[in-house]
């Protein structure tokens, strides 16, 4: 039911700075951007790091999985065993939640219903 690890989200001070540095020092090239964050994507996989400085975000670094459909999959997750923390929200893609395994740990969880994020790099055309 986790497809793969969507996006590793990072919480920093200043997004542009942070983008620069992980440009240069970390090989990571910008893929878009919006929404108070941007999406940096590794050479050798489409997973990202996702720059942004949303403190509501409860910690700083947080993986999300990319699922099929949230809705659905939160379902069976809570019936598994799973603790829902924040229900299905939208987001620019598709939908976002929160769970926690029996283990303790916050997963992070969103699907691509409303299709792939535009570009939108300061810049571009």
């Amino acid at each position: 039911m986790l497809r793969k690890i969507d996006c590793v989200m990072i919480r920093v001070d200043n997004i542009e700075e942070a983008a620069v540095y992980y440009t240069k020092v970390f090989g990571l090239r910008p893929n878009w951007s919006g929404d108070n964050s941007i999406g940096l994507v590794f050479p050798e996989t489409d997973a990202e790091i996702v720059l942004h400085n949303d403190t509501t975000m409860p910690s700083p670094v947080e993986v999300h999985y990319l699922v099929d459909d949230v809705v659905n999959v939160v379902a069976e997750y809570v019936a598994k065993g799973c603790q829902l923390l924040v229900e299905p929200f939208d987001i620019t893609i598709g939908k976002c939640a929160v769970i926690k395994d029996p283990f303790g740990i916050r997963m992070c969880i969103l699907d691509m219903t409303k299709g792939a994020r535009p570009l939108n790099l300061k810049g571009s055309s």
